[in-house]
């Protein structure tokens, strides 16, 4: 068993921790801007509504890592991104984001 679904999906470990990594933020995003309207989100993260709709539907392939951080921070979430060593040895760092 994979503790990562995108390696269960074939991706490298470092992909997939680049990618679970932007899913739990785009998450969060989402999750956050759920308690506004797309008129409000348009203005609070400086974009169109066929942008604001793109990230509302979850087209994250659309985002870069940066926006999704910028996108969090204009709603009011503070981001970090937090490594450490990983538990298995010769793997990749771990990683953990925090909001």
């Amino acid at each position: 068993m994979t503790k990562n679904v995108f390696e269960g999906l074939g991706f490298s470990p470092e992909n997939a921790a680049a990618l679970r990594l932007k899913t739990d933020l785009h998450s969060k995003v989402v999750k956050r801007a759920a308690g506004y309207s797309q008129k409000q989100l348009q203005t609070i993260l400086d974009e169109p509504q066929p942008r604001v709709s793109d990230l509302l539907r979850g087209k994250m392939s659309k985002f870069s890592l940066e926006m999704l951080v910028i996108y969090a921070e204009k709603l009011g979430l503070r981001t970090e991104i937090r490594t450490k060593k990983a538990r298995s040895r010769g793997a990749a760092a771990g990683h953990a984001l925090a909001l």
